[in-house]
């Protein structure tokens, strides 16, 4: 419990601090204006680094993915500085496919603070995605 708690003390800082850095350069650097591909180690890694971070959990055979590829594309250009995307393939992640629960392709997870917040699954249109990201964002 207290390792826990120093983790989540470590992260809080460092979000802290980054949000400093942001306001004190005007810089967003840090913020990935394209989706992350990440496979477990580096979710995890993503998760505790930023405030808010939408998963995508996908596949390359999945033609709903294909659809949504586009649209995250974009949001991750039109949101850097408040949400950072990542995507993860679920055929080579399966671990982490079944911890998060993505039984079906694609699931979109959104971590807060490095928790799961929210989850859908199935493509949408980017107007609906940015609805119901924005009920998320500060």
């Amino acid at each position: 419990m207290v390792v826990q708690m120093n983790d989540e003390l470590e992260a809080i800082k460092r979000r802290k601090l980054e949000k400093l850095l942001h306001r004190v350069t005007g810089q967003e650097a840090e913020y990935p204006s394209s989706p992350l591909h990440v496979d477990e180690k580096a979710l995890g890694e993503v998760v505790q680094r930023y405030p808010l971070v939408l998963v995508d959990f996908y596949a390359d055979w999945c033609q709903p993915c294909r659809m949504l590829a586009p649209v995250i594309d974009e949001l991750a250009a039109e949101l850097r500085g408040r949400v950072v995307f990542a995507k993860l393939n679920v055929d080579q992640n399966p671990q982490a496919a079944m911890r998060y629960q993505a039984l079906s392709v694609p699931t979109l997870v959104l971590f807060k603070q490095g928790r799961v917040a929210d989850r859908t699954v199935g493509a949408m249109p980017k107007q609906a995605l940015l609805s119901w990201l924005k009920r998320h964002i500060e």
